[in-house]
């Protein structure tokens, strides 16, 4: 039968997972420097990819505009840090306010295209904001802003590659994890369901329209996270 066999394969996967953890907390120590920067690089688009995987892979909504909203909390944070002397912590909640904000009214006005057009609109809202943030003389340009100050950790600034590495890792754990929780609830088999019609999600009493919104709006607080 299928679920003894399935709880057979749970010590595999958490002796899987355990070992994963290992190897990834001993990476930032033993790969050299120009090698951390890279992964810490790799686990910041990583998190970007938690959110296309709700998104893409199990919603089947294609979105080219995931940079755009990195862009948006990362402005926000450097704004807010370097002009007001906010707490890196707190700029964190206000660049998620407002992704979240800018997310659902993209979302509520390009997720009732179908097809082809989707895609093109996410485009066509990616490549605006870009030459927004590059033509505001109060982004820094094209150029970017400066002197942003390191996060820090119980008073310990994250100076280092090694030391941010960690900090990237335990974002991309609990993004991952946040999103495996969602995938085994009913939200998740709600999401599993809309991917085959709207008819079929229906029939299970979800609303489509509002549950495709939902979903773009996390994916993009997820990609604020990582900007």
């Amino acid at each position: 039968p299928a679920e003894p066999a399935a709880r057979r394969a749970l010590p595999l996967r958490a002796a899987l997972s355990v070992l994963a953890v290992v190897i990834a907390a001993a990476l930032p120590l033993v790969l050299p420097l120009f090698q951390v920067t890279l992964l810490v690089n790799v686990i910041i688009f990583a998190i970007v990819a938690v959110g296309l995987v709700l998104l893409t892979g199990i919603l089947g909504l294609t979105s080219f505009g995931q940079a755009a909203f990195m862009g948006v909390g990362a402005y926000t944070t450097a704004l807010l840090t370097t002009q007001a002397g906010w707490s890196p912590w707190l700029t964190l909640l206000a660049g998620f306010a407002v992704t979240g904000v800018i997310a659902l009214i993209l979302g509520l006005v390009t997720l009732r295209m179908q097809g082809h057009y989707l895609p093109l609109a996410t485009i066509a809202w990616g490549i605006s904001l870009y030459y927004t943030f590059g033509n505001t003389p109060a982004l820094g340009g094209f150029t970017g802003l400066t002197d942003i100050p390191p996060i820090g950790v119980f008073g310990a600034a994250l100076t280092s590659p090694r030391h941010f590495a960690y900090l990237a890792l335990i974002a991309l754990g609990l993004t991952g994890l946040g999103a495996q929780f969602l995938l085994s609830s009913r939200t998740g088999r709600a999401l599993r369901a809309l991917r085959g019609g709207p008819v079929v999600a229906e029939a299970f009493g979800v609303n489509p329209f509002a549950l495709k919104v939902q979903v773009f709006a996390l994916s993009a607080l997820m990609a604020s996270l990582a900007g």
